[in-house]
């Protein structure tokens, strides 16, 4: 009875995680939304009303259909749900529609979709090694993690305020990770080449994926086995300073930071340097998504997710790894202490001085060249730690 209780509690805290978030995403479903919002209509248009040969030439809106054949196919899917909710949504001289059903289906269309990203979390859990693991629930790694990547802060409002579809991209990334950890090669390639169809900006990571299977599934005779987390070091390319700097380019370089924040995750609850690391690159990744969201009524919704989430990423770390050296030196705990001070003037402050009308890039400037800072030392520590530190099939033989 003892074990068919523990079994049962360890797949209800993982359901009551989903419950939470998915109902979080729900009261979300009101927010302000981007014009990714008309964007994603308008593909649902042209896909819906238009044969394949005219999918990628259609310009009635500025909003073009620029990503790969899978997400067209899949907005082509979802098309034939959202007729049965307002069928105005599908007319492609409908610029900038947005009645209560398209609100409605379109929030609804990224919640459901999530169901991936849900699986892929739970995948990439069975993979993490609980020798860690403490007696309370809560400082179990395999929780911890769920939290991190489940409750993620910048999906939250990118996907569930600004508007975009990250959430299953990001599934198929991380079922792709955990196909890798389980030995399972194949199907984590293929995994990833489907998610290049999807998504091309995912073609960063695709490097780092050559070079690992060739290394673990090409070249293995007479040949130790290199281990699954040899893969995502090389992975912070991508989150370099330019993407940061580019402001006018802020998205873009949240793509980017994104991606090497979820392989992080995944990093984060196995060695204390790699969760300085992660908490570094996510705490300044995610502060730099700030500025996509600058209406009013999202300022408290922002400041409040953002500290739930850091404090949670920050004391669940430092107690699991407690018996170590600090997660922050002097000089980290001092950059991301001035998050705050940078936050007040950009949000309380400038808005009532005299440079406001003149000089209104300002506050995007500053906020795009501090997190840049953060994301370039934190890029920096992890070479410096993939360099120095000793190879895994050493460590654990000593």
């Amino acid at each position: 009875m003892a074990a068919l209780g523990i079994a049962m509690g360890a797949g209800s805290w993982f359901s009551a995680l989903v419950l939470g978030v998915t109902l979080l995403k729900c009261l979300l479903i009101p927010t302000y939304h981007s014009t990714d919002f008309e964007v994603h209509r308008n593909w649902l248009a042209i896909t819906h009303s238009l044969p394949v040969s005219q999918w990628y030439y259609e310009a009635t809106s500025e909003w073009t259909l620029d990503y790969p054949p899978f997400f067209a196919w899949f907005e082509y899917a979802l098309s034939h749900v959202a007729k049965h909710f307002d069928q105005e949504m599908l007319n492609v001289h409908n610029l900038n529609y947005a009645s209560s059903k398209t609100l409605l289906f379109q929030r609804f269309s990224v919640i459901i979709t999530d169901a991936l990203f849900v699986y892929a979390v739970h995948e990439c859990c069975k993979c993490i090694d609980g020798k860690k693991a403490g007696k309370e629930l809560t400082e179990k790694p395999k929780f911890i993690l769920s939290v991190l990547l489940l409750w993620n802060f910048g999906l939250l409002i990118v996907d569930h305020i600004h508007f975009q579809y990250n959430g299953f991209l990001f599934g198929l990334m991380l079922l792709s990770i955990a196909r890798v950890f389980q030995k399972r090669h194949m199907e984590g390639a293929f995994l990833f080449a489907v998610l290049l169809h999807f998504k091309h900006i995912y073609l960063y990571v695709a490097p780092a994926y050559g070079i690992y299977l060739l290394r673990c599934y090409c070249f293995t005779a007479n040949k130790p086995e290199p281990t699954a987390s040899s893969l995502f070091p090389t992975l912070p390319f991508q989150a370099g300073p330019l993407p940061c700097i580019l402001g006018s380019k802020l998205l873009g370089f949240v793509q980017c930071f994104g991606q090497s924040a979820v392989c992080h995750r995944l990093l984060s609850v196995g060695k204390a340097g790699d969760a300085s690391i992660f908490l570094i690159l996510t705490t300044t990744g995610h502060y730099s998504l700030f500025p996509l969201l600058f209406t009013a009524p999202e300022l408290p919704i922002k400041i409040l997710l953002m500290l739930l989430f850091t404090i949670y990423s920050i004391s669940s770390l430092k107690t699991l790894f407690r018996k170590e050296k600090p997660l922050f030196n002097w000089m980290e705990t001092f950059y991301l202490l001035g998050l705050g001070p940078l936050e007040v003037f950009c949000e309380f402050v400038f808005p009532f001085t005299s440079w406001k009308l003149k000089y209104s890039f300002i506050p995007l400037l500053l906020t795009s060249v501090y997190c840049a800072v953060g994301i370039t030392y934190a890029w920096f520590k992890l070479y410096v730690s993939v360099l120095t530190d000793p190879p895994v099939g050493k460590t654990k033989r000593q």
